[in-house]
């Protein structure tokens, strides 16, 4: 069954909770374990002590709640940097686990992994330029060339862009750096403090959803400009479960780019702009495909100095 893929520990890190797998793919998971995040002593000891159980893996894969540090050169490369979550400011995660382990060991943010899981395996199996963008708690974006990660300074922030608001609506938004940027405007905690209703429960039919789709559509008018995505893959817990919402956000999208960009694979907005396919393994299976890049990193720079 596993047709000589290695054997990889992954960790999802996320803010509530943390998802270890033991796996070769999605069809080969030999164990998983939940950890809850609590302080990073805590959560961290108890991921090193599941790591400490398994035997017999390759390479490690982290997929983290950020900001991260994803620059290898840098300092606090491996860190979560600037989160407001208490005790995990400037924690250093990947340099610690890798040294704890002992092997290859990839590191980037959940959107990235989840990108990469879904492209592998997921919604856009088959295709290496993509783009996932999670609507949630917050909004932030995974954009994938040529099957790896777009790595630069530092990892994407779409969720923070400034989207032309809609005619009428002066609404301050709630994000405490910009107010009214994208997460502020069309993230869950936005939707709820625009409407006083969880967006779980705002009837199908409210206007605030035509806002939320308008901002999700200059999103992903943003993503095509790019010239990176065959596909994006639209997950978190606003869109998931919200069917009404997906083709308000494609009519949005197809609106904000006014036939600007002529390809065939755009302008089928219902192919272009999917949900995903691998639920809650997404993120797991994720930090195994960076686990697995890690890897072969390691193993080309060997064969190409030696």
């Amino acid at each position: 069954m596993s047709q000589g893929r290695p054997l990889i520990a992954g960790l999802e890190l996320g803010g509530t909770k943390c998802i270890a797998i033991l796996a070769r793919g999605p069809d080969e998971i030999e164990d998983r374990v939940t950890i809850p995040t609590t302080r990073p002593e805590e959560t961290l000891g108890a991921v090193e002590a599941v790591l400490d159980r398994w035997s017999g893996f390759s390479a490690l894969g982290i997929a983290s709640f950020g900001p991260v540090s994803i620059d290898r050169h840098a300092a606090d490369y491996g860190h979560i940097t600037s989160t407001p979550k208490p005790g995990w400011a400037n924690q250093d995660v990947a340099r610690r686990l890798a040294r704890h382990v002992g092997v290859p060991t990839g590191f980037h943010t959940d959107v990235v992994g989840a990108a990469l899981a879904e492209a592998r395996w997921g919604a856009a199996k088959g295709l290496a330029d993509i783009a996932y963008a999670t609507v949630g708690t917050g909004i932030g974006v995974g954009l994938i060339a040529g099957g790896l990660p777009v790595d630069g300074l530092t990892h994407s922030e779409f969720g923070h862009i400034r989207p032309v608001r809609a005619s009428g609506d002066d609404w301050i938004g709630v994000c405490p750096y910009h107010g009214a940027c994208l997460e502020g405007l069309a993230a869950g905690p936005a939707i709820q403090a625009r409407t006083g209703i969880p967006g779980p429960d705002l009837p199908a039919d409210h206007p605030a959803w035509d806002l939320v789709a308008d901002a999700l559509g200059q999103l992903l008018h943003t993503l095509v400009l790019t010239g990176v995505p065959r596909r994006i893959v639209m997950g978190g817990g606003v869109m998931v479960g919200t069917d009404h919402l997906f083709p308000k956000v494609r009519a949005a999208m197809t609106r904000s780019l006014a036939g600007y960009v002529a390809l065939a694979e755009v302008g089928d907005a219902e192919t272009f702009v999917v949900p995903p396919a691998l639920g809650g393994n997404a993120g797991p299976l994720g930090a195994i495909v960076l686990g697995a890049q890690a890897l072969g990193a390691e193993l080309s720079t060997a064969f190409t100095s030696s």
